[in-house]
């Protein structure tokens, strides 16, 4: 089903925004894809945070292969000391960040139950009760993890730049700018999609 939702959604971007257009004959198929594994999305997307890609995954390979390979459980974040967290490449902020989430978990403050089945307002408001979870990290779930195809992530630096690039401005758009070209340009219902079109055009 959300194969061809997002099948819909390219024809939808190639008829309303020729800029668009060229930017997905070159990219090609969208590879947007919704999984189950919500918690190590999250842990992830905080450890990642103000990176670059080729920064994050070092870091989370690290991260990872401390633990023996995989996404250690809540309980076991908790019990490893701040300063082999911080040995494994995360900084002060981020290891109070995933102590909470792992926290919060252990104490069902929070949880990942149903989440699918949810409005993308209440899982934002859910997931940002994680200390250092904001907007941008719940959008990046919303759109990575869940594949909500109308999510606008205007707060993020890739976007804003793909749009100075792609939409010929002359400077870096603020986020009502963002607001305003997708609207120009008629993303809506397939924001992400969008969203997911101009990161790739940075890699052209």
């Amino acid at each position: 089903m959300k194969n061809l939702e997002i099948e819909n959604g390219i024809r939808h971007l190639e008829k309303n925004d020729h800029l668009m257009a060229s930017i997905i004959k070159k990219a090609g198929n969208c590879k947007l894809k919704a999984h189950r594994e919500y918690y190590s999305s999250l842990l992830e997307a905080i450890i990642g945070q103000q990176l670059s890609m080729k920064a994050a995954e070092s870091i989370i390979g690290k991260f990872k292969n401390y633990f023996g390979g995989s996404t250690p459980a809540p309980e076991l974040i908790l019990k490893t000391e701040d300063q082999v967290l911080r040995a494994l490449g995360l900084s002060n902020a981020k290891v109070k960040y995933v102590k909470d989430l792992s926290e919060k978990l252990v104490c069902k403050t929070i949880t990942f139950r149903k989440i699918n089945l949810k409005e993308d307002e209440e899982i934002i408001t859910e997931l940002t009760k994680v200390k250092g979870v904001g907007l941008w990290t719940a959008h990046m779930f919303l759109i990575f993890t869940l594949c909500r195809l109308n999510v606008l992530p205007v707060g993020d630096l890739g976007i804003k730049k793909a749009i100075m690039v792609n939409y010929n401005l002359k400077d870096l758009p603020d986020e009502k700018t963002v607001l305003s070209i997708s609207k120009q340009y008629k993303w809506e219902p397939y924001n992400s999609i969008a969203s997911w079109y101009l990161w790739k055009s940075l890699e052209f």
